[in-house]
């Protein structure tokens, strides 16, 4: 789906009374989609999964970003204290149990959103891994809301030249080789035409849960 077919389904949904969220992790990519949806003239409400281990030029960039679109932001945190997010050893759970650490800090906390909505539009591609490369236009979460992934089937190349043709800024890591960007703890630069590498490096592990847990098999 291109831009103008992007606006038009958004437009149809809003017309149908369908309720809008987005989630963003403010990463470059994930910036076309926001401006797609800012510019479409739909309500809709953008969340940020808050884990309190991004890096600071994340947070700066959110900022940012949120200020330039007039988005209306609600930054989600895990109700369980930094305090309590250690194993028996004293370790954070992020080095000893990563699975548990995202569940605890991203599915958890956005899953009670998913009965308040309708629609979650999400911009997964399937370029980037081959768990998202399986994925439909819509799919059930389980809950209320229905995902929605209106450019899944954009490559890096279209990100860069929606970014290009309407200016839009990158995220201050990009410059240091950061090509995909979550926590800092669990995030390194990386030089691999694979942009979903510097994530969980050394891990059996690719995906946070957003995009795993909360889905469903096929439904249109």
């Amino acid at each position: 789906m291109k831009e103008d077919v992007i606006k038009a389904e958004l437009q149809r949904l809003s017309e149908a009374g369908k309720k809008i969220f987005i989630t963003s992790s403010f990463q470059t990519h994930s910036i076309p989609l926001l401006h797609i949806l800012a510019a479409s003239g739909v309500p809709f409400h953008t969340f940020f999964l808050h884990t309190n281990f991004h890096f600071p030029e994340t947070l700066q960039f959110r900022n940012q970003i949120t200020k330039l679109l007039s988005l209306q932001l609600t930054s989600i945190r895990s109700p369980i204290p930094l305090s309590m997010q250690r194993d028996t050893t004293g370790r954070f759970l992020y080095s000893s149990d990563p699975e548990y650490c995202c569940e605890i800090n991203k599915t958890q906390p956005l899953q009670p959103y998913l009965n308040h909505y309708d629609i979650w539009v999400s911009g997964v591609r399937r370029d980037q891994s081959s768990a998202r490369a399986k994925m439909s236009r819509y799919q059930a979460t389980g809950h209320r809301a229905q995902r929605f992934h209106p450019i899944l089937d954009w490559t890096s190349r279209d990100i860069y030249e929606y970014r290009m043709r309407h200016q839009l800024p990158p995220h201050p890591l990009d410059d240091a080789g950061y090509v995909s960007i979550g926590c800092a703890p669990c995030t390194r630069h990386w030089d691999s035409v694979d942009d979903r590498g510097g994530r969980w490096f050394g891990m059996q592990k690719t995906e946070c849960g957003l995009h795993t847990q909360l889905i469903k098999e096929e439904t249109t």
